[in-house]
């Protein structure tokens, strides 16, 4: 039997045209709603943490745009946060944390980490029940490598230096860090599920720039741990896998060693490909370029086309390489899903 839900119908690896669509980042700074909240929660950390808002922000890009799916507004620090890492969001700069090079002072009691993820789950059951029967829920976390680089450096962005120097001078210790971290997360991604979320993703934003032998180590077997553990309380869970910026043959061992039901590929990763070599045991989603969605007019509905050509006939999900970039005009986003939605 079809599932109502388009995307979930794609995640049971059954293709579904005109695609289901939905954007990393479709709740943020692009939007004027999404201003106004954050300027009334006063800090964006606040604006995760309040359910309320959180839910609101969530549903603004649904009423605007009715996208298939809507992923929780949250951020991938709260899992530190519920570790016990004091995390503070500066404008204008990013995270900020304590450097950790250990996991011996992380908080370990699972009954402080609910309390701590709590706001997160409220914001899912908020959401669950505000939305249309066909609009799936989604809910995320960060993978532990990418986490690792925040803790690591004390900082966001691409700060792979510091985790790359623990992992190659203390191999031990950085895998006990990468245990606790993908612990913790297991246990928010199962939470999230149990609030009503359909399906998760993992975000391993920093995975690209790895040797073979750190990707299976510090990206591959971490998120296959989790996978693992999430498939023990919920064996049908349906769950996404995002290593960025991998290479094809890490797309591809990431895809057979995990056991993620798909793919998410960034704008680089070569779709003829992907649907030769991922396509036939998984489903996939992407790859839009960003820019191309802020330059909108011809180049959008090209790159789409192009996009749409390649794996039609495929269990696809459309979306971004990336996240939407804060300059990206609302109009783009429309002609975007028009032009998704219009390929039936």
């Amino acid at each position: 039997m079809k599932n109502e839900k388009d995307l979930i119908e794609v995640l049971n690896r059954n293709p579904v045209w005109p695609p289901p669509i939905w954007l990393m980042r479709q709740a943020g700074r692009y939007l004027p709603e999404y201003r106004e909240l954050r300027a009334k929660a006063g800090s964006f950390w606040a604006l995760c943490n309040s359910p309320e808002l959180a839910a609101e922000v969530t549903l603004q890009p649904i009423r605007r745009f009715g996208l298939d799916a809507a992923i929780i507004f949250s951020d991938i620090l709260t899992v530190p946060a519920a570790l016990g890492c004091a995390v503070t969001i500066e404008e204008g700069e990013g995270p900020r944390l304590n450097p950790v090079t250990s996991a011996d002072r992380f908080e370990r009691d699972h009954s402080r980490w609910t309390k701590s993820l709590a706001p997160a789950y409220e914001t899912l059951q908020r959401v669950r029940r505000a939305l249309p029967p066909k609009t799936s829920l989604i809910g995320f976390a960060g993978a532990p490598w990418t986490l690792a680089t925040y803790l690591a450096a004390g900082r966001g962005r691409d700060e792979q230096r510091a985790a790359k120097l623990l992992g190659f001078r203390e191999p031990e210790q950085f895998a006990a860090l990468l245990d606790v971290l993908g612990e913790c997360i297991a246990f928010h991604l199962i939470g999230q599920l149990n609030a009503g979320a359909d399906a998760v993703q993992i975000f391993d934003s920093w995975a690209g720039g790895l040797a073979a032998d750190a990707f299976a180590s510090w990206v591959v077997a971490p998120t296959k741990k989790i996978v693992d553990a999430i498939r023990t309380v919920h064996p049908k869970a349906k769950i996404i896998g995002f290593p960025r910026a991998s290479t094809l043959s890490g797309y591809d061992s990431y895809l057979r060693e995990t056991g993620v039901d798909a793919i998410s590929l960034d704008t680089s990763a070569p779709l003829r490909w992907a649907r030769e070599v991922l396509s036939p045991r998984a489903a996939l989603q992407g790859n839009l370029d960003p820019i191309a969605l802020v330059a909108g007019g011809r180049a959008l509905d090209e790159s789409v086309d192009e996009i749409l050509a390649t794996l039609k006939g495929t269990p696809f999900i459309f979306n971004l390489g990336h996240g939407i970039l804060p300059d990206t005009p609302i109009a783009h986003v429309a002609q975007l899903v028009a032009r998704v939605r219009g390929s039936g």
